[in-house]
């Protein structure tokens, strides 16, 4: 059963084609990793000047692309906790005074481009906080239920949802987005819960956001539609795939004590998504890959509660897979503790470089330096190897310029044996990625192993 499910990947994959690039997309996008920034949370002195200098060391790292969660002032009206959400927004066109000057920033964006860095804004366009000036200015903006009410969506009573069928919300949130890149300098924007607003509105306000610089958009979303106009979106399936791995393995604690009802999956899964997604999303599509992120971190538990002695594992392939990788706060340094949402958390991360930090630096530079990886290629740049296992993957992603990149990772609590059914991958003229040591074909790979080979 698992090879006539590998057959057709592996048919399909066989031949190396050419990188398939979204329109409008930045150059320095393929082989980028992105570094998600909790400004409240992050540094010691919790503000952009706090992490304006550990700039130098996100470089070190490897990071190209800095994310800031939001940073506009937040409203006090159904304010949750002390310092309530990020995500309800008082005003689009300030900086909270929590985080520094408009000025902070922009001197914040200034270095970060110095460093060869880019930057891009947390931006939330489906809702803004209680008492964002239109609430009382442009009340037409906003959504009704059925009594006449502005309202929150889901569960979060501190915002009420806009109304995109009314031209002025679209030209204010369009104006809003434009201020940023016109007033800072930025480089594009992570698009909160971007699938709850009208494609219509992306669709028509991204254009006009490239016409003033070709910026990178990021949607959270994993709907196919959003990325007809965004460069990519969430790996929510794979992060849901990722959870459900590690449940089935027994070592996602987190699923094990909130008693969720995760589904069974094996390693195998992970082809059979990427080869679903590749039909159902537009030609080009990128997906961002990751362990964990600010949601993921905080309501969800930390990749260390949900994988268990499989992070590492994991991780390779957020950096393996089709897509771009994502790193998270204290991520780099192995930081194992869930963030406080709404209040000041006294637990920050010690950034003092460890063997975590190592293993992500090589993991970017892997990123860096092999096209291979680059994110516009797709499931026809992958060759898949049958293992006769369910619980292995091994794969090839290649490129036109004879970059190749080789993985064999074991998604499993166990000793797992390699046996290849058909054809093996070749060692000649490669090298073990990790210690440098010529390229093996490995007989078995222990409980939660990975090798990556690359050329010689």
């Amino acid at each position: 059963m698992m090879a006539a499910a590998l057959a057709a990947l592996m048919g399909a994959s066989s031949a190396v084609a050419a990188p398939k690039v979204p329109k409008s997309a930045p150059d320095w996008m393929e082989n980028a990793v992105i570094y998600e920034a909790n400004l409240r949370q992050g540094t010691a002195e919790r503000n952009l000047k706090g992490l304006q200098k550990r700039l130098p060391a996100l470089k070190d790292l490897g990071v190209d692309i800095v994310w800031l969660m939001p940073i506009h002032p937040i409203s006090e009206t159904n304010r949750k906790g002390t310092l309530g959400s990020y995500y309800a927004v008082k005003d689009y066109k300030a900086v909270n005074p929590e985080f520094g000057t408009i000025e902070d920033f922009r001197e914040f964006v200034r270095t970060a481009h110095a460093h060869g860095m880019k930057v891009i804004l947390d931006e939330v366009c489906n809702h803004t906080g209680c008492d964002n000036a239109w609430v009382t200015e442009h009340p037409e903006y906003y959504a009704r239920n059925e009594k006449g009410e502005m309202y929150g969506p889901f569960d979060w009573t501190d915002t009420y949802k806009l109304d995109y069928s009314n031209p002025g919300t679209v030209a204010a949130m369009t104006d809003a987005l434009k201020f940023w890149i016109t007033e800072a300098d930025i480089d594009g924007y992570r698009c909160d819960v971007a699938s709850e607003v009208p494609a219509e509105f992306w669709n028509q306000a991204i254009p006009q956001l490239r016409e003033i610089k070709p910026v990178f958009m990021l949607a959270e979303s994993a709907v196919p539609s959003m990325l007809d106009s965004f460069n990519a979106d969430y790996a929510w399936p794979m992060k849901d795939l990722f959870n459900d791995i590690a449940a089935t393995q027994g070592v996602n604690e987190y699923a094990r004590t909130h008693q969720q009802n995760r589904k069974m999956a094996r390693a195998i899964d992970i082809y059979e998504l990427i080869e679903r997604q590749q039909k159902e999303f537009p030609d080009g599509s990128i997906h961002m890959n990751m362990v964990t992120n600010h949601d993921l971190n905080s309501w969800e538990g930390t990749e260390f509660e949900r994988y268990g002695a499989g992070v590492g594992a994991f991780a390779v392939l957020t950096y393996t897979l089709p897509g771009m990788p994502m790193m998270y706060t204290g991520q780099e340094v192995g930081f194992n503790h869930p963030f406080e949402f709404f209040e000041l958390d006294e637990v920050q991360p010690d950034y003092t470089p460890n063997q975590i930090t190592t293993f992500y630096e090589m993991l970017n530079s892997l990123k860096h330096n092999h096209s291979a990886l680059n994110a516009s290629g797709q499931m026809d740049t992958m060759t898949v190897y049958d293992t006769m296992n369910p619980d292995v993957l091994t794969f090839t992603r290649s490129d036109a310029r004879g970059d190749e990149v080789t993985v064999f990772v074991n998604l499993s609590s166990a000793d797992q044996q390699l046996t290849f059914n058909d054809r093996q991958p070749s060692a000649d003229s490669k090298i073990n990625y990790f210690t440098g040591a010529p390229a093996e074909l490995p007989g078995h790979l222990g409980p939660w192993e990975y090798v990556i080979w690359v050329n010689r």
